[in-house]
């Protein structure tokens, strides 16, 4: 399918795979999108700047980057800033168009409705889009699509009049004409409000007049100011919506100045907000921000999970508003047609931006619009023209997942043993990142459909580096289809998923079966080595302390869902890895306990201890914890044993007291993933032990589990 990309001060149409279908959503063919031309404009600048101007935008993102170049190195970094750069940024977030598939847990919409879609992380500039339920109105047939598409923009201009609480009779002041406060104006006057608007275009203006603006001000017809008070006895306006975009300050405080005593300012657009305390002190004005389409947006329950809020409770959703901005329009109460400036049919969208970019008069609204292709939606693979060749010992591998980790990771990593993996296959659930990953990587082509990786008989290995809840489904599904697989951490989220995998190998167990390898590359790493190495000729068990001071990732954060497990199961299940592996023997003993954090900003959950006993007497305990500072370093571990003492500081040194063995010094983190795909690749062309034995990753998950339970009680 075809698919506008920003990318570099440009924007292309690429063709990319379509979307699979998912529980929760829909799959909906475009007939006509919206370009909003602040936001997206200003995303087409801000993608040609330099680095170093865009930094000097982020620094936050400077000083993760910074860090990212201490501990895994230059080349890493660079690899996935490259890769952040060659794909650009999928742009749009308002469009309409037929529903093609609905996914599980939808009842109230069908195949063949016709809907408007909203949400910068969905709607985009597509012929096919995958959108949440709450993210998606019907569209009766009285409206045209191209009225309806631009319901995005509809619900922020609406939830900004919202904001305000207009009551009939009163006198607003839009400042800024442009879509969204010609959508304000028209609103406004719907509510039964006198409304004057504000603009430096005398153009904007005079249409807004046309469509029931009471009066207009723009610099040749006087000072808005003076005209808004004389417009209302000497009062001052009710209240002020800004839907301007401009870095000036003046806009704020004029707005301020213009309200009566009591009055309210309502900010949708962007603007200066250096504020002067005098021009709202004496008067005790309300400044409201107005956030987006509306309450919901930015609730991953609500809009990607469907979680409803109780209309008792809120009246007004984001998708509430989207649904009145279509009655609106169907009722005739807003014009949307006298708005549009021009429509371009999605090949020449480059046209568009172009003209959006040089025209000397803005236009306020500009759509695309898509051609009626038939099984659009069934494209899911798009080939690769860049693909490097292959040859027959090489191990074909597929990416199933291809986000940060795998990206900044796994992939260059397999770059480096180009000499024994091939790159078959990137599949992501977003198809421009699946078509960029494989281009930077020279993957033989990009898919977004699990079951095209499953069907290619060319594919010997799976890497999954999906969400954790997908992890064991997508594994036995590989492993049943005869591919070796390599699945990040961790392995299951439950004991179900647990005895799906034990009943998988125990009932095939006369057979030759694949890999299945779970991303314990902690035990890989050049420490862990040395310490293994160590610890093959003692006489005693021992005692290992490992301490992991994880850091705070915020209790909305995706891991600490269903989809993530939480950070024991998540994250913690690594150490267990290791206590498994250096015992060499089974947990006889788990006994888990966590703190219960005063305050409801940590989970207790990310705090606890674990102290696992072993068949050959060794302990080993596990500290996890989030009340700690990311400036003191995130692991070590001190283990004892035969009169040594093993020091681990962080992955970066290694010291041992007490023998005649050497440490390791190093200045990178390394904790062994490019060890980790070694030892995989030798066992897959020798065709020998597992890297990891089956018995020792089913033993880490029972602890896992185990822990779970004990530290939710």
């Amino acid at each position: 399918m075809k698919q506008v990309i920003i990318r570099g001060g440009t924007t292309v149409v690429e063709e990319v795979p379509a979307p699979v279908i998912e529980s929760g959503r829909l799959l909906v063919q475009v007939n006509h999108s919206c370009i909003s031309i602040g936001t997206e404009m200003s995303g087409v600048r801000n993608s040609g700047l330099p680095l170093w101007k865009r930094a000097m935008q982020q620094p936050e993102q400077v000083k993760k980057v910074l860090q990212m170049i201490k501990d895994q190195g230059l080349g890493r970094t660079r690899s996935l800033v490259k890769g952040k750069l060659a794909a650009g940024n999928a742009t749009g977030y308002s469009a309409s168009g037929i529903v093609l598939e609905v996914g599980d847990g939808i009842q109230d919409i069908k195949p063949g409705d016709r809907v408007a879609c909203a949400g910068a992380e969905c709607a985009h500039h597509a012929e096919v889009i995958s959108v949440p339920r709450n993210l998606s109105v019907k569209i009766p047939d009285s409206v045209e699509f191209s009225e309806a598409s631009m319901v995005t923009l509809g619900a922020i201009a609406l939830q900004g009049v919202r904001r305000a609480s207009p009551t009939i009779g009163e006198t607003f002041v839009v400042i800024g004409l442009g879509i969204l406060g010609q959508i304000a104006v028209q609103i406004l006057k719907a509510n039964g409000c006198k409304v004057i608007g504000v603009d430096l275009d005398p153009k904007r203006v005079a249409l807004a007049e046309k469509m029931g603006l009471d009066l207009g001000v723009y610099p040749d017809k006087g000072n808005d100011i003076s005209t808004v008070f004389m417009e209302t006895g000497g009062y001052g306006a009710d209240g002020v919506i800004i839907t301007a975009a401009t870095p000036s300050n003046a806009v704020v405080s004029n707005a301020f100045q213009m309200c009566r005593k009591k009055g309210r300012v309502v900010l949708v657009g962007d603007v200066g907000l250096n504020l002067n305390r005098a021009d709202f002190y004496q008067k005790e004005l309300d400044f409201f921000i107005s956030s987006s389409y509306g309450p919901g947006r930015y609730d991953y329950k609500y809009e990607e999970k469907g979680m409803e809020y109780p209309i008792g409770y809120v009246r007004w959703t984001e998708n509430r508003n989207m649904g009145e901005i279509i009655r609106l329009i169907q009722s005739g109460k807003l014009q949307i047609k006298p708005l549009i400036h021009k429509t371009y049919p999605i090949d020449e969208a480059p046209a568009a931006y172009n003209e959006l970019k040089n025209s000397a008069d803005k236009p306020l609204m500009v759509l695309l619009s898509y051609p009626e292709r038939k099984d659009v939606d069934k494209v899911r693979i798009v080939q690769n023209p860049l693909a490097l060749p292959s040859h027959k010992q090489q191990i074909k591998v597929a990416i199933a997942g291809a986000g940060g980790f795998a990206k900044g990771m796994h992939l260059p990593n397999l770059q480096k043993l180009s000499s024994t993996y091939h790159l078959q296959s990137i599949m992501s659930r977003t198809g421009h990142n699946s078509i960029a990953t494989s281009k930077q990587f020279g993957a033989m082509y990009a898919t977004t459909d699990y079951k095209e990786i499953l069907a290619d008989s060319e594919v010997d290995l799976v890497l999954i580096t999906t969400r954790h809840n997908l992890h064991a489904s997508m594994a036995l599904e590989a492993l049943k289809a005869g591919k070796h697989v390599l699945v990040e951490k961790p392995l299951v989220l439950s004991q179900t998923e647990l005895s799906q995998i034990e009943d998988y190998f125990r009932g095939n167990s006369e057979k030759r079966l694949p890999i299945l390898m779970t991303g314990y590359n902690r035990r890989f790493s050049p420490h862990m080595q040395r310490v293994k190495q160590m610890l093959s000729r003692r006489t005693n068990p021992f005692i290992m302390n490992y301490r992991m001071n994880a850091g705070y990732i915020p209790l909305d954060h995706w891991v600490h869902t269903e989809e993530g497990g939480g950070r024991n199961l998540g994250e913690a299940c690594h150490i267990y890895d290791l206590f498994v592996y250096l015992a060499d023997s089974k947990p006889i003993k788990i006994h888990a306990h966590s703190i219960q954090p005063r305050t409801d900003y940590y989970a207790k959950t990310d705090n606890f201890v674990t102290v696992v006993t072993f068949e050959d007497g060794s302990v080993a305990t596990l500290t996890y914890t989030a009340l700690g500072n990311k400036e003191y370093a995130k692991e070590q571990m001190d283990l004892f044993v035969d009169g040594q003492v093993i020091v681990l500081d962080d992955y970066r040194t290694l010291k041992a007291v007490g023998t005649k063995q050497k440490g390791i010094e190093g200045k990178l983190i390394n904790k062994g993933q490019l060890e980790e795909l070694q030892a995989l690749a030798n066992s897959i062309t020798s065709g020998g032990e597992w890297p990891i034995p089956l018995w020792q990753q089913l033993e880490v998950s029972r602890i896992s589990l185990e822990v779970e339970r004990q530290i939710k009680l």
